[in-house]
């Protein structure tokens, strides 16, 4: 089947970072073979010197100008892209959320809502619970979910995917996973950098909205969902929204929330509350799983950038090991922290990593490759579902309400503080 791929804000940043170089690799390993691409842009662009550089996408490629903001000029673009039964349209919204939700809205106004249309979103699906459930009510006017592809590119990464495999395929990890020998699960993604200069962007976003509701909760209904004997990947998200069914709400007693020192300056804003750490504390109502404490981690400015999920294994006594650690990045890869003998004639013990990392000549997909290939195959398993965008702000929603009342306390920390000690 042909596929005909739009790109709304073809001169994006994302676009130029992100879709071009994976629609490279694509193109060049002959992933999707019948593929023409229409970047869509307000102004008129050179695509010549977009395309530098690309020169395998350049005879795959064309160029449309329009006003977004006009219904009719949609019917002008239906009449351009001239879809047949036979082929099928992906749509890539590399714009922001407000601006997709109304493009989402014209091309159904237009006719292009038929079966054989896809859209794909960026997130943020809201900033809230009760704005992800207008955005979903308004795309799904036109759309069915079957329709609809949520980018989440941390679902994307090749670890991220490896926790299904090493849960399912190892004896090891299937018989542990229980709350009787699971003491605890940590999701963590710290970031060495600060905000960067993104001032307008944070100060209306924040850690929490910024990677917890969408990336940590994804990471740990991976971490949490049941797998079955008869495990398929379809069945993915179907599990993925179950285990996020079965957490309760966050509490602000259960939660840290802090801020480095010197963003109130970067952000001329003196009274700014907005948190650049948070640690949320979570429980679960499943049976097998229901005594392990959760905790979703993130933030800027800290000691080191990394993303792992930890899990801790119940000890008998403070001498044990016991954690095994899912690397997503860097460093990609499964280690289990083991006590061994150090060598020689003493009986003293050292803290080792038995560790599996890719071999240095692998090339991992990157992960909007992966997205652009399972979108145009249909396979959604990789994709936030709706339901599962309305669990993540349902678990939340108690924290930005306790906050906006000015409940919880925000801690201050220097540039470059370990994690651990927050």
């Amino acid at each position: 089947m042909k596929t005909k791929l739009l790109i709304f804000g073809v001169t994006g940043d994302l676009s130029r970072r992100k879709l071009l170089p994976a629609l490279r690799t694509i193109v060049s390993s002959n992933l999707v073979p019948e593929l023409h691409i229409t970047g869509i842009s307000r102004r008129q662009i050179d695509g010549q010197q977009l395309l530098t550089g690309y020169p395998e996408l350049a005879p795959l490629t064309d160029f449309f100008t329009m006003d977004m903001t006009d219904p009719q000029e949609f019917l002008r673009l239906k009449q351009q892209v001239q879809l047949q039964p036979d082929e099928q349209l992906v749509v890539y919204l590399s714009v922001p959320p407000k601006a997709g939700t109304a493009i989402t809205d014209a091309l159904g106004e237009a006719g292009l809502n038929t079966p054989n249309v896809k859209i794909l979103f960026e997130k943020p699906f809201g900033v809230d619970l009760a704005s992800a459930q207008d955005m979903i009510a308004r795309t799904g006017c036109y759309f069915d979910e079957a329709q609809l592809y949520r980018i989440d590119h941390y679902l994307a990464k090749e670890m991220a995917q490896n926790i299904i495999a090493l849960r399912s395929g190892n004896a090891l990890f299937s018989h542990i996973w229980n709350d009787s020998v699971i003491d605890a699960i940590d999701v963590i993604a710290s970031e060495s950098i600060d905000i960067e200069g993104r001032a307008d962007f944070y100060e209306q976003t924040g850690a929490l909205r910024d990677l917890v509701q969408g990336h940590l909760m994804q990471l740990l209904a991976l971490s949490l969902m049941e797998i079955p004997r008869d495990f398929a990947w379809s069945d993915v998200p179907r599990l993925r929204l179950r285990a996020l069914q079965q957490l309760q709400p966050a509490s602000i007693s259960t939660t840290v929330r802090g801020q480095y020192e010197g963003y109130k300056d970067e952000v001329a804003n003196p009274g700014s509350q907005v948190e650049t750490f948070v640690k949320v504390g979570l429980r679960t109502t499943d049976p097998a799983l229901k005594h392990i404490a959760i905790s979703l981690v993130t933030g800027k400015a800290l000691a080191e950038k990394k993303t792992q999920i930890r899990v801790h294994l119940r000890k008998k006594d403070a001498k044990q090991s016991g954690c095994v650690i899912f690397n997503i990045q860097p460093d990609e890869g499964i280690a289990i922290e083991l006590f061994v003998k150090k060598p020689g004639l003493t009986r003293e013990f050292a803290r080792h990593q038995l560790s599996y990392r890719y071999p240095e000549q692998t090339v991992l997909p990157d992960a909007y490759e992966q997205v652009l290939v399972d979108a145009i195959a249909g396979h959604k398993n990789l994709f936030t579902s709706g339901d599962e965008v309305l669990e993540s702000w349902r678990i939340l929603q108690p924290l930005l309400d306790g906050w906006t009342q000015g409940e919880g306390q925000l801690v201050s920390y220097a540039k470059g503080t370990a994690l651990e000690t927050l």
